[in-house]
């Protein structure tokens, strides 16, 4: 049997990047003869293998046909006679379908083989589909509004932009689960340039099925994106680039209400969900002509400042980076955490110390009147 590494290990190895994680085919191999070498099989719809010593993933070389709806509607077929070009065949990308033979130590060998001109498509910046198999899977669409986020020099075939069209003609994208959209979306948030995600679901017309209506309202206005973008050059330039302070800037011009509701379609992740709520009422707060300390001190208690001081820290420097003017909300935090609750309480007849809403109700008082001497104009 032959082993190579394949797919993005030996992309990120052509374009100079540090090389993380390896995927590894095996040809001329049988499910029998990698248990035999000690291999574990771990893969339930096609063989995958872990190695003996150091547990990492084998595949036996395969091909696919597809047998029904969405990315899991396929049959793969493994057998010693699969030809490593026949398994680099069925991948999405030519610059993912290259691959180099591993030698007994471990080490990539021998020259790179890229029958379907990887190489030349990296020096050409450009993503072309491998074959007319590619618009069979819908969760190729999402990869590569990924992999346009992660490398946004890179421009789309013309042949490739027209089976994106026909992926979202099949109608296939609704078979993807929302779990699934949302691992895809979130890996392009953390890509250098996300918004360049957000324009190939608008260029493709995926944008309906994957993305909330406001969004794309946002995305279709030009003044609108335009801030948009200078708002994801700042998040750049001071290399901010987690998930929750990315999704947070791209859904800040919608209303909580829109937020949450596109959350639970798209099963974003509670804490990003939140995170971009609070960063939404935020910005309308510091970005009106004026606002109150009760306006403060009500989104302190929304953000829950006092048991979360770090959340509200980072909320307030994300508007920072983005140039609001914070520094009110920022002092006026400082002050509303100073004041000890313990103090107010004893401040509080007996009676009123029995009282949990007396209390709520005086602690409440006394961070306002904290807000209000560092906010009075």
């Amino acid at each position: 049997m032959n082993i190579y590494a394949v797919g993005g290990a030996i992309r990120d190895a052509v374009m100079g990047i540090p090389v993380n994680d390896i995927d590894y085919v095996v040809v001329g191999s049988s499910a029998e003869e990698m248990i035999a070498l000690g291999y574990q099989p771990v893969g339930k719809d096609f063989p995958v293998f872990l190695h003996p010593q150091t547990h990492a993933e084998y595949a036996l070389a395969r091909t696919e046909r597809k047998t029904g709806v969405g990315y899991q509607g396929f049959h793969f077929y493994a057998d010693p006679s699969v030809t490593l070009e026949q398994d680099l065949q069925r991948r999405d990308l030519t610059i993912n379908a290259m691959a180099q033979r591993v030698d007994d130590t471990g080490s990539r060998v021998g020259p790179i083989i890229d029958p379907y001109g990887g190489q030349n498509d990296i020096e050409a910046n450009v993503f072309r589909h491998v074959s007319t198999a590619f618009a069979e899977d819908p969760l190729r669409l999402l990869r590569i509004a990924r992999f346009a986020a992660r490398f946004p020099r890179f421009t789309i075939a013309s042949e490739t932009q027209e089976a994106l069209h026909a992926i979202v003609r099949s109608g296939e994208l609704s078979a993807l689960s929302s779990e699934r959209v949302w691992q895809e979306l979130d890996r392009g948030m953390r890509s250098a340039d996300p918004l360049r995600m957000v324009e190939v679901l608008l260029e493709t017309g995926a944008a309906d099925q994957c993305l909330p209506q406001p969004l794309i309202a946002v995305c279709e206005n030009p003044q609108l994106k335009k801030q948009l973008a200078s708002d994801f050059d700042l998040l750049a330039a001071n290399k901010v680039a987690d998930v929750d302070s990315v999704c947070a800037v791209l859904l800040a011009d919608l209303s909580e209400d829109a937020i949450r509701q596109w959350s639970e379609t798209i099963r974003m992740p509670n804490i990003t969900r939140d995170f971009a709520e609070l960063f939404s009422a935020l910005k309308k707060r510091v970005t009106q002509q004026s606002y109150s300390a009760v306006d403060i001190l009500a989104w302190f208690n929304r953000a829950d400042v006092w048991r979360k001081p770090e959340r509200a820290e980072k909320l307030i420097a994300l508007a920072s980076v983005l140039h609001f003017h914070v520094e009110r909300i920022s002092s006026a935090l400082a002050v509303a955490q100073a004041v000890n609750s313990q103090t107010v309480i004893e401040s509080l007849s007996e009676a009123e110390r029995q009282q949990g809403e007396c209390i709520r109700s005086a602690i409440d008082v006394a961070r306002l009147q904290a807000v209000e001497s560092v906010t009075a104009t």
